[in-house]
């Protein structure tokens, strides 16, 4: 089963769970252990305040495929390790076992986020309060070091990071989960494998120019086969704008992977499948608007949205137009 939500509704559908079924205490009393609705999926996650302004989330969760649209707000600084498991936002950011993430506070922007159903997410999701990133980290001056000062972007868009996860992080991670201490003990072992975490993922931004500059090193190295079934994939997307197929159903088809599918459309195309499957739809949408007669609803539903507001958010973020201006023969901006 195929989800599509808003961020309020998943928001709504977790509080309604948790007044029938209210989360647990661990019995050290420092963990919320809060069981996923059924109506999403399965699994839990581990919720436990480290320090004021500190907290720390342990995931398990396997969703069915899942589409969370969030509109824009304001952000903590957050860091996210992922053993287990997949998160798209299309061109706006992908988490899975080799890519880890480091968002900045300020404003996130609006963005889709695609959760398939493939595998548990398992993995550690850290948030923090700003202040309490310029109070462990300021230097004698007052100020954050120049690497940490574009996590604090007070009222302006926040900034992210993609880290290549090391095995180093792995294993915090994993030691993290594992954890068997209980009370202070817990909660110091805990406070000091987070921040040797937060250490080993901001050791590695400065990494990334390089890696994202590998793009071409990693389409050269498919075999010609695979990358002929990330054409044939691609070609079926953009066949099915409508009712495209899952990932995992699209993985299957074409007989690779789900990893493979992943790592072959970002290296051949430059984007995720949930991207690509983005990009398509909105082209498509452009020539239908541009026909005479075609109205904005007629244009959505045809490219596979339901609801039109979430297709004029996609519209305009990917053309940098509204579907209305497009009807008027207003020119992109992309």
């Amino acid at each position: 089963m195929s989800l599509d939500l808003s961020a309020q509704e998943v928001d709504e559908i977790w509080l309604e769970a948790e007044q029938q079924c209210p989360p647990v205490t661990s019995i050290d009393r420092l963990e919320t252990i809060c069981t996923m609705p059924s109506q999403l999926g399965s699994g839990y996650h581990r919720e436990v305040k480290l320090y004021p302004g500190l907290e720390l989330c342990i995931f398990n969760e396997t969703y069915d495929d899942l589409t969370v649209r969030a509109l824009e707000n304001q952000h903590l600084v957050q860091f996210k390790v992922h053993l287990s498991g997949v998160e798209d936002s299309g061109d706006y950011m992908l988490i899975d076992t080799a890519q880890s993430y480091i968002g900045g506070s300020g404003i996130q922007r609006s963005l889709t986020v695609f959760v398939p159903k493939f595998q548990p997410q398992i993995g550690v999701n850290i948030h923090m309060q700003q202040d309490l990133l310029r109070q462990f980290f300021a230097e004698p001056t007052g100020e954050l070091p120049i690497e940490l000062q574009p996590l604090v972007q007070e009222n302006d868009w926040q900034q992210v990071f993609s880290i290549h996860t090391t095995k180093a992080m792995r294993s915090v991670v994993q030691q993290i989960i594992d954890c068997s201490f209980e009370g202070a003990a817990k909660r110091l072992y805990l406070q000091g494998k987070v921040f040797e975490l937060m250490a080993l993922q901001l050791n590695s931004i400065r990494e990334n120019s390089r890696l994202e500059n590998n793009g071409a090193a990693a389409s050269a190295s498919l075999k010609p086969d695979t990358v002929a079934r990330i054409h044939y994939a691609a070609e079926i997307l953009r066949s099915h704008l409508e009712h495209p197929p899952s990932q995992t159903d699209l993985a299957q088809q074409v007989g690779v992977s789900y990893s493979t599918l992943y790592r072959g459309f970002r290296a051949v195309f430059g984007l995720t499948p949930f991207a690509y499957l983005t990009q398509q739809r909105m082209k498509q949408a452009e020539q239908l608007l541009r026909q005479p007669d075609c109205t904005v609803t007629e244009a959505a539903h045809r490219v596979g949205y339901t609801k039109v507001a979430q297709f004029a958010t996609a519209f305009k973020r990917q053309l940098g137009i509204t579907p209305s201006d497009c009807i008027r023969g207003r020119k992109t901006t992309v």
